[in-house]
């Protein structure tokens, strides 16, 4: 029996469920604006994305949910493009901002994901992962319920996401805000 496609059932309304944000402290935390390319890995339909246009040169949304990506496209000035985040369709060192959020504990491999993730950096680039902090009991429920509802979402704890990147000359980060995390790594020059 083939898997459910979760994310394609809810990429026509998934932006009426989840708003897209303002006042965002991605902004601020990811080091924007800049000249160069962003990456939105696992941004879905661009919610994120969306509101970073024009602190960019080019923004790229990658996803593996074409339904999801479809919805991206109808947005102006973004990118978008289907892949999974183990295996990106991208050359080396080429984005100066990376983002995902919210996405890290769908991803099928996390680990190959980060080396996707750190390949794709441009020298002197910086990847921010937010991701709800299992450490919360709130995100606790949450994960449990994505299991419940067969979405075989894998959580990580921020220290756990960023000892991923422990074998990478990189210098990490974890800033708490709320019930998210946010993985910051800072590629050296």
């Amino acid at each position: 029996m083939p898997d459910f496609d979760h994310f394609g059932f809810l990429a026509p309304f998934y932006e009426r469920v989840i708003k897209p944000r303002v006042n965002d402290p991605l902004h601020n935390i990811a080091g924007l604006p800049v000249k160069g390319s962003l990456l939105d890995a696992g941004g879905g339909t661009g919610r994120i994305a969306q509101t970073l246009v024009g602190m960019a040169g080019q923004i790229i949304v990658a996803d593996l949910s074409l339904k999801m990506l479809r919805e991206a496209a109808r947005k102006a000035s973004l990118g978008v493009v289907n892949s999974h985040s183990e295996r990106l369709p991208f050359s080396d060192r080429v984005f100066e901002r990376i983002l995902m959020v919210d996405a890290m504990h769908h991803v099928c491999d996390q680990k190959q994901t980060v080396q996707e993730l750190y390949r794709v950096l441009a020298p002197g680039g910086r990847i921010v992962i937010e991701e709800p902090d299992l450490r919360h009991w709130a995100v606790k429920l949450i994960a449990v319920g994505e299991k419940l509802a067969l979405m075989r979402s894998h959580f990580l704890s921020p220290p756990r996401i960023a000892e991923l990147f422990g074998s990478y000359a990189a210098q990490v980060e974890i800033v708490n805000i709320g019930a998210n995390a946010y993985v910051i790594v800072d590629k050296p020059s």
